[in-house]
């Protein structure tokens, strides 16, 4: 999810949040990519002190529970303890993935840590993208694990303006897609599709996420 620059909360302005399934019972949780702190993990987690120096920096994740460290590992090994979040990219909070990570017993291509994470209640998340609060793209390696995570936001803001640009309809008042138009029957694996091709984010993000929170009740 990408803030708009409207979005006025000091917690996610101008902010990338990585958001992943929701918790059963709960809400979506995520942690947000693009504000790197200029504290390391070898400092505050003695555990962290045989991590590989590229990985050693501290990123704010959210406004909940700061005191708290979580981790973005990517590996092309499953790694146990963790919430797999994209193809390669897992979500852990367990600080033994440090200790392995230095022992070798873990190969990573890529880690972040971070304090804190920001998190919504039931549908509330929803209601802020139907406010029209964020923008949505499809999440992948690269964009997690940039190296140049301060200008992530910008950077994305441009693309998101270049790409509803492009896709401004060609008579002014015709809907751009008329795929965003869901039927109850279908209307999951349509969202689905469209996220896939890159269209109808917000509706498409609303719909997978009310499903996923029906089917954990």
């Amino acid at each position: 999810m990408i803030a708009k620059p409207e979005l006025a909360d000091p917690n996610f302005r101008e902010t990338v949040v990585l958001i992943t399934q929701p918790l059963p019972g709960g809400g979506p949780l995520g942690v947000i990519l693009n504000r790197p702190t200029e504290f390391r993990l070898s400092q505050l987690v003695p555990s962290a002190r045989g991590v590989p120096e590229q990985f050693d920096r501290i990123y704010a994740g959210g406004p909940v529970a700061r005191n708290q460290i979580i981790f973005l590992a990517q590996s092309d090994e499953r790694i146990g303890n963790a919430l797999r979040v994209l193809d390669d990219v897992y979500l852990s909070g367990d600080n033994q993935l440090l200790a392995d990570i230095a022992a070798t017993k873990v190969k990573v291509k890529a880690l972040r840590a971070y304090a804190g994470y920001a998190g919504w209640a039931p549908r509330q998340l929803q209601a802020e993208i139907a406010a029209g609060g964020w923008y949505m793209l499809p999440a992948d390696a690269a964009g997690v694990f940039t190296g140049d995570a301060g200008s992530l936001w910008s950077n994305l803001i441009r693309q998101v303006t270049e790409r509803a640009t492009y896709l401004q309809p060609a008579t002014p008042g015709v809907a751009q897609h008329a795929s965003c138009v869901y039927s109850a029957k279908n209307s999951l694996t349509l969202s689905i599709h469209d996220l896939a091709r890159g269209l109808c984010f917000a509706e498409s993000f609303s719909l997978m996420l009310s499903s996923s929170i029906s089917s954990s009740r």
